[in-house]
């Protein structure tokens, strides 16, 4: 069986790509389960000979990046590395694995949590969406703010899980503060994918082309004001303008659900207090951030957040050894780090008796 990949730019058949089915997961089964048969070769091998084969294969993803996805690859490109070096101390005293992983979106992600609880007792990791709080303070360096604010969320086209989608900024600055996001949205560039200018490709597919801009008309059919964008951005290829919607409020749709598009919302807040409450009022958990020249500002944030990773003054920034991963409905277990490694891992005891006298 096969299925059409289109192109997002034009919305034409690039071509079929094989669909994995039951047969197809059988085999991949059956291939795993000869790999971890007792005495076989993959058993057998040292760890350490392990990470080097995840090297080499993060080697290869490197050296094709511009074929497999334009630009996108190095995130798995920055776990592999990773993983390889720390594999030998890590997994050689854990060598059994009964896990399965996951990326995708948090409906998926309910779907896969009732599955495998309803058939085995299989180990499932979610890394899910979310609907991050980015925290701009009154102190915080305004250029810095609006241009990493900018990128929290048209990153990859707004299309990234843990993207600032709901961007709280402090009321003595928030005008400022629009002013200068809504310049900057203006002047991204969107365009051809394959063009080095281009700062913005198209969404995914037209599926999710069309559920963004069915959030643009909840934004404003809720009260929310449209600063800018708001339409389709070309007249072939699923094409979004960047928005940006501001007098948002924390009960609309636009702030409570993920959007994974193009489309910012900026909304008001006075107090320390007030926005951490209002930033944790949600059943998502996957990332969050705060903008501020004060450590201690930054401190009662990030300590007051329940989300699993928090930046300060920054915005997407991963390595290898450092855990990510959700807290509630953004997904359980963490990626990348020993914690990452210890999600494939079993851990096994076994207990010897000592003679305590010559017999």
């Amino acid at each position: 069986r096969s299925f059409p990949t289109i192109n997002p730019a034009t919305g034409e058949v690039i071509c079929q790509v094989a669909e994995a089915d039951k047969a197809d997961v059988n085999k991949a089964v059956k291939a795993a389960r000869e790999a971890f048969r007792f005495g076989s070769p993959w058993r057998r091998m040292d760890a350490s000979d392990r990470g080097l084969l995840l090297t080499r294969l993060a080697d290869a993803i490197e050296r094709d990046t511009a074929y497999l996805a334009v630009g996108f690859p190095p995130g798995v490109v920055n776990i592999l590395p990773g993983m390889g070096p720390s594999a030998g101390s890590a997994i050689a005293s854990h060598m059994d694995v009964d896990k399965v992983a996951f990326t995708g979106s948090t409906e998926v992600g309910h779907l896969i949590q009732q599955a495998s609880g309803s058939s085995n007792l299989k180990k499932v990791t979610l890394e899910l969406g979310g609907k991050s709080p980015n925290i701009i303070m009154s102190d915080a360096n305004m250029a810095e703010a609006v241009e990493q604010s900018h990128f929290a969320l048209f990153f990859n086209q707004g299309q990234c899980c843990c993207a600032g989608s709901r961007t709280y900024v402090q009321d003595t600055i928030y005008d400022e503060f629009m002013e200068r996001s809504v310049e900057r949205a203006k002047s991204r560039v969107v365009g051809d994918p394959f063009s080095m200018k281009t700062e913005q490709g198209p969404q995914v597919d037209e599926e999710q082309f069309k559920k963004i801009l069915g959030y643009i008309s909840s934004g404003k059919r809720e009260g929310a004001k449209l600063m800018c964008g708001g339409g389709v951005a070309a007249d072939r290829g699923y094409f979004i303008q960047p928005t940006i919607f501001g007098d948002v409020q924390d009960g609309m749709t636009i702030a409570r659900e993920e959007i994974f598009g193009p489309v910012m919302q900026i909304l008001k807040f006075k107090t320390l207090e007030e926005v951490v409450e209002r930033a944790n009022d949600t059943k998502y958990g996957l990332a969050a951030a705060v903008f501020t020249k004060d450590i201690d500002k930054a401190h009662y944030i990030s300590s007051g957040r329940r989300a699993g990773t928090v930046w300060i003054n920054c915005y997407n920034v991963f390595g290898a050894q450092a855990p990510f991963g959700g807290y509630k409905y953004s997904g359980n277990g963490r990626e990348l780090g020993e914690y990452g490694l210890d999600n494939y891992t079993e851990v096994k005891t076994v207990t010897i008796k000592v003679p305590q006298k010559n017999s």
